[in-house]
């Protein structure tokens, strides 16, 4: 099982991403733990993801993330988060996995 971290200003708005990228992998098979945090929380939350995704308003902080945690770090995609397309973040999730 993967560990999805998605990180934006209060956890908030990627919560209803988290949602429907459950519901995206479900339809995949394929098992993911997903789960929306504020950037704050970062250096606790990060520590055994395999992917940390930040929304978009927050990607300016790419790089303090990426050293911050030991996986890989992406800004989502704006159009993908602005229409809450959970098949294509979980698609860009499997691409970078290399699965």
């Amino acid at each position: 099982m993967k560990k999805i971290v998605l990180l934006c200003s209060a956890g908030m708005s990627t919560g209803m991403l988290v949602k429907k990228m459950e519901e995206a992998a479900a339809e995949m098979g394929y098992e993911a733990d997903i789960h929306a945090w504020p950037v704050a929380e970062a250096e606790r939350v990060t520590k055994d993801a395999d992917i940390v995704l930040l929304g978009p308003q927050i990607r300016f902080q790419l790089n303090r993330m990426k050293g911050i945690a030991s996986c890989p770090v992406e800004a989502i995609d704006m159009t993908a988060y602005g229409l809450m397309n959970g098949e294509k973040v979980m698609k860009r999730v499997k691409e970078v996995l290399g699965e």
